[in-house]
């Protein structure tokens, strides 16, 4: 490749590095959050925090957290009775921990790595007012997109 193309590649991949940032760090605490169930009540242990029900609503609905619906009515006669010890019995399913415990690391990494990319593309000074721009927009845009 010519060195002006690679150039302005290198451009664009620190213009859109930036400007997804913001959510690229939302969405990597919010699944690995999600991942042991921390937004529902049976994973938190008890009631969850506000900030990990909204961050989990927006990743998994793309909106914040709606009221809950009323229950609707449990089933009487056949449809209402356990199943037996025979039906849930089947064959021994694999531990999810340790895929769980992958995918966290996955989300630390991520975040490590997009922490240090907006560090180092802020040490750019012929660049930093377009950087810092770029973050701003990447945080605003979503935001404003949440509530319209």
């Amino acid at each position: 490749m010519r060195p002006n193309t690679l150039r302005t590649l290198r451009r664009y991949h620190h213009y859109l590095g930036l400007f997804f940032a913001p959510m690229i760090l939302l969405f990597s605490v919010s699944g690995a959050l999600q991942t042991f169930r921390l937004q529902e009540a049976r994973g938190y242990g008890g009631t969850p925090p506000n900030w990990i029900v909204w961050i989990a609503s927006v990743h998994k609905d793309q909106g914040p957290p709606r009221p809950p619906r009323a229950e609707q009515p449990k089933p009487t006669g056949e449809a209402a009775k356990p199943r037996g010890e025979a039906e849930r019995a089947g064959p021994k399913r694999p531990s999810p921990l340790p895929l769980k415990i992958f995918v966290v690391l996955l989300s630390i990494a991520l975040c490590a790595s997009t922490i240090t990319g907006v560090v180092i593309a802020l040490s750019i000074r012929s660049m930093r007012r377009v950087s810092i721009a770029m973050l701003v927009a990447g945080t605003i845009v979503p935001l404003v997109l949440l509530w319209i």
